[in-house]
């Protein structure tokens, strides 16, 4: 089976970048790395050192229900001409710009928007298992999201 990743919305972006507002309403969080390592979501790689980003609430699911609930993202402060792969899962390991890192939780999601499987996975077993889930037909779409701060990650789907 392959997978594809589901890019942020451009509305999304715009807005937080033009408006600095995030899907909450919020004022979103602009600052330069320093370091760099955060996972930036939309070019799906670890932030560089001097790197401009913001931090912003986002949704990624598509309809309500009781387990419909946002997460912190951080993206680059200004769009990016890098190309966005959303064939295959990101980069995993310790490098300094690997956007997956040792761990991620996944959850699997029903149609009707109720979490139906999940796992804790090293990085390199997320695409298997999130082959796995996505074998039931009940399954509409598996999230990641990293364990320790609760970031989300990707949103991964059937390719089309």
């Amino acid at each position: 089976m392959s997978l594809e990743i589901k890019p942020l919305p451009q509305t999304f972006l715009d807005r937080a970048r033009t408006e600095g507002l995030d899907d909450q309403d919020q004022p979103v969080h602009r600052f330069t790395s320093r370091e760099g390592g955060e996972p930036c979501r939309d070019v799906l790689r670890r932030a560089r050192p001097g790197e401009e980003l913001i931090l912003a609430s986002y949704c990624p699911y598509e309809q309500t229900g009781p387990f419909r609930e946002f997460g912190p993202v951080y993206i680059l402060a200004r769009p990016s001409d890098e190309p966005f792969d959303g064939r295959r899962l990101p980069a995993a390991g310790a490098g300094p710009t690997d956007y997956f890192r040792r761990r991620l939780a996944l959850r699997a999601y029903g149609h009707d928007g109720s979490i139906r499987d999940a796992a804790l996975v090293a990085a390199e077993d997320a695409a298997a298992t999130a082959e796995r889930f996505l074998e039931s037909s009940e399954v509409a779409f598996v999230q990641a999201r990293f364990p320790s701060y609760g970031c989300f990650a990707c949103r991964i789907e059937r390719a089309r």
